[in-house]
């Protein structure tokens, strides 16, 4: 059980629906000894205050935040016991998460609860910075027509069907702005709008109806071939969005170096990326097999005693150039 494997189950739980739709896929990944960790949405049973107590949470990035924690075991089904652990705010909201990671005490999972946000995170920092998403070179290839995608029917009737409920609450709320009408004329607007909404309301089931008689995902190969989509050619792009994120965790261990001078994580992020285009000399000695990197002085004394702190940092690990084997040497000018 220690030994398991913890891994993110996708999608936000809603309590109501735990026994059906999850403990079939926590049990199965828990067969495999994966412990598998989830969100419960709509929290509705509140713990008292009494049991939760303060935590020290190291986050992904390596950042404490106190927490107050709790922690219960809780039936899920017949035959499935989960850990659950919530997390109380300051406004009193109780955010709960499940785990069949037992293995994994209440503050390690309350890490990992901001897992998924840290990931968004950090595609919106690569597409910004690195460039993650961008067209490293043309071409295209297929797809094995038994591949499974959105059918481009129940897309349609999908938007149908979102199109008609707007409609139908655009109504909803005029229909109550009449609701306080008293006067003969003003009722029988009110009536108008009764039979319009009637009338969208019948327009959504419809187009519901519709929907549920188009398959949501087909084969390739049953699509006209305007229809199948096609895919990049992906080993270019993998080879760079690999360089891109070896990058950027050189980045973020700075930055942890680097925090350690600075109080807050964004402005060390944009310091390490202005020492990444600053200006710098660079003066061997064949003799000392040394190659000092004399870096100029940044925009502020803040930054320069912030930049001069790291690279006393660095230059104590000693670092050698992979080539020559001189030990580097850094210094700010």
């Amino acid at each position: 059980m220690h030994n398991a494997q913890a891994c993110w189950l996708q999608g936000i739980v809603r309590p109501s629906s735990l026994d059906k739709r999850v403990s079939a896929k926590l049990e199965a990944l828990w067969q495999q000894r994966i412990g598998a960790i989830t969100y419960r949405k709509n929290v509705k049973d509140e713990w008292p205050e009494s049991e939760f107590a303060d935590h020290d949470v190291i986050m992904p990035d390596g950042v404490r935040i106190a927490m107050k924690l709790a922690m219960r075991e809780t039936p899920l089904g017949a035959t499935l016991s989960v850990k659950e652990v919530r997390r109380l705010t300051v406004t009193g909201h109780q955010t709960a998460v499940i785990s069949t990671a037992h293995g994994l005490d209440n503050v390690v999972i309350a890490g990992r609860m901001f897992t998924r946000w840290c990931q968004e995170n950090f595609f919106a920092y690569m597409m910004q910075h690195y460039d993650i998403d961008g067209l490293v070179q043309y071409g295209a290839q297929e797809i094995p027509g038994t591949e499974l995608v959105i059918n481009p029917r129940w897309r349609e009737a999908d938007k149908a069907v979102t199109t008609a409920r707007q409609d139908v609450r655009k109504l909803q709320a005029k229909l109550g702005a009449c609701s306080a009408l008293e006067v003969a004329a003003d009722i029988e607007k009110k009536a108008e709008c009764l039979h319009d909404t009637e009338v969208a309301q019948i327009k959504l089931q419809e187009a519901r109806l519709k929907r549920k008689e188009v398959a949501r995902k087909v084969t390739l190969d049953s699509l006209s071939t305007a229809d199948r989509p096609t895919q990049l050619l992906p080993l270019n792009k993998m080879l760079c969005d690999t360089v891109k994120m070896v990058a950027y965790r050189a980045e973020t261990a700075l930055v942890a170096l680097l925090r350690r001078h600075l109080n807050k994580e964004d402005e060390a992020r944009a310091l390490v990326r202005a020492l990444f285009v600053s200006s710098s000399d660079l003066v061997p000695d064949a003799q000392a097999k040394t190659l000092t990197v004399k870096i100029h002085r940044m925009a502020s004394p803040v930054h320069d005693r912030a930049i001069a702190a790291l690279l006393t940092d660095l230059n104590e690990l000693n670092f050698c150039h992979p080539e020559t084997g001189d030990r580097l040497i850094y210094s700010l000018v």
